[in-house]
């Protein structure tokens, strides 16, 4: 569909990260956007202010006069009422990931996919972008610490970047420039059912790269690329043509150097967690790929503030430090303990895991019990069930149990500021991908009276 001929937008489930991107690219570009979502969020409401018109219940009665597009997500239970009414309707309806592989295919792309990662690397390439001058649009899966925002825009693009979700096979859509692949361990198994279908839909990624494209992936992935794609690889090994070495953390920041080939780069950088400094590296590469110089890259790199809920610092300067995370997979949670434990080596740290999803919890249950139990104490609460019906036999319970620990608690949600209020912690972290946040301020707010 032209973009050019749709005026009035109407998005299904705009409260989405991902969604609300692309909403606030239709509000750029000067349409009408409209939407639908469950609850007010602090995200649409900001949208409400940008100038979105969202409504709270499903009623036909509550939608626009006219609609020339209706922008949905898979989320979207086939059962909403406004989604079965826009089906028998002649309006155009089209999945996010479509219309954004069709906003991308204009301009030359750098995609990032893997199962942990991806919002971060495409959110340092975009500051690196913006302090590079470069022109370019951006649609990221969190919000930038930079810039407040999950959708970032600068002159008349010449580079998109996109941050490429497995889920649904949503990145199948974009034939990238650039790509990255930053990690790829068995999740959304209720999508693909088994790992080796996973794989499959990587390697498939792979060969959406454009001819003459680069194919950017951390050293120990091991995948191949078409033979008209040039493979660079990250990480630590030492036939990595992007490397890290030999970091160091003074005054709570990470120093080191990141080298290309046999050159080194001093590197000073200002995000938390040394799973994100790994993050930095990869998108270092990917500029580099784009033409981006190493100043500019190095300058970058020292001014990123973090992405909102990726090992974010809530607050660090009393007596307890409360980290919040937007870690939903063992893999995450376990480098964000690790980054936790280097940060803070001497203080007893507290876990608070919300889990997200029935089928990951049952599909995943060793692993995580195996990362929280890395932690000093932990407490599991109620599964967040998001676009899932609950699974006979699956509970918190099927993760509490297998955590190897004297102090695990289930605390339902409705009990949990009270267990916060009645407990004292020297770092405290809440993990999950639900909707955890809502108590983010709470649980500060009773951190900053203790």
């Amino acid at each position: 569909m032209d973009i050019n001929q749709a005026h009035r937008i109407y998005f299904l489930g705009i409260g989405g990260i991902g969604m609300s991107a692309l909403a606030r690219y239709f509000l750029w570009l000067g349409k009408q956007v409209y939407g639908y979502d469950r609850t007010s969020t602090d995200l649409t409401m900001q949208l409400e202010k940008e100038g979105a018109v969202i409504n709270y219940t499903d009623t036909e009665e509550v939608l626009p006069a006219e609609t020339d597009l209706v922008i949905y997500t898979p989320a979207i239970p086939k059962e909403n009422r406004q989604f079965v009414f826009f089906k028998n309707s002649p309006v155009k309806m089209m999945k996010r990931s479509e219309m954004l592989g069709q906003i991308a295919a204009g301009i030359p792309t750098i995609a990032v996919a893997g199962t942990h990662g991806k919002t971060t690397v495409a959110s340092i390439i975009a500051h690196i972008f913006k302090t590079a001058k470069m022109d370019f649009v951006s649609f990221v899966g969190g919000i930038s610490a930079n810039y407040d925002t999950n959708f970032i825009v600068s002159g008349k693009p010449r580079w998109a970047i996109v941050e490429a979700d497995e889920f649904d096979r949503s990145f199948l859509q974009l034939k990238p420039r650039v790509a990255v692949i930053t990690s790829m361990d068995a999740d959304h198994l209720d999508v693909y059912g088994t790992m080796d279908q996973l794989k499959e839909s990587f390697t498939l990624f792979t060969q959406k790269v454009e001819p003459g494209g680069h194919l950017i992936m951390k050293d120990k992935l091991g995948m191949t690329a078409p033979e008209n794609v040039m493979i660079e690889k990250y990480g630590t090994a030492n036939q990595a043509r992007f490397r890290m070495l030999n970091p160091v953390i003074e005054e709570g920041k990470y120093h080191c150097a990141f080298t290309e080939g046999n050159q080194e780069y001093p590197v000073k950088f200002g995000g938390a967690g040394l799973h994100n400094l790994e993050n930095a590296l990869a998108a270092a590469a990917a500029s580099r790929m784009a033409g981006i110089s190493w100043e500019n890259i190095q300058q970058a790199l020292g001014t990123f503030k973090g992405v909102k809920r990726r090992f974010e610092i809530i607050c660090a300067g009393g007596k307890s430090v409360f980290i919040d995370d937007y870690a939903h997979h063992p893999e995450e949670i376990a480098a964000c303990v690790r980054s936790a434990r280097a940060l803070f080596p001497k203080k007893k740290i507290t876990g608070i895991f919300q889990p997200h999803l029935y089928s990951r919890t049952r599909d995943l249950a060793d692993g995580f019990g195996e990362a929280l139990g890395m932690l000093d104490q932990v407490v599991v609460m109620d599964i967040y069930p998001a676009r899932e019906l609950p699974i006979e036999g699956v509970s918190a319970h099927s993760i509490l149990d297998k955590i190897d620990l004297p102090e695990k608690y289930f605390v339902p949600d409705k009990d949990l500021l009270e267990f916060v209020n009645a407990n004292r912690f020297e770092v405290l972290i809440t993990m999950g991908a639900g909707n955890i946040d809502k108590f983010v301020k709470p649980i500060k707010a009773l951190l900053d009276k203790s």
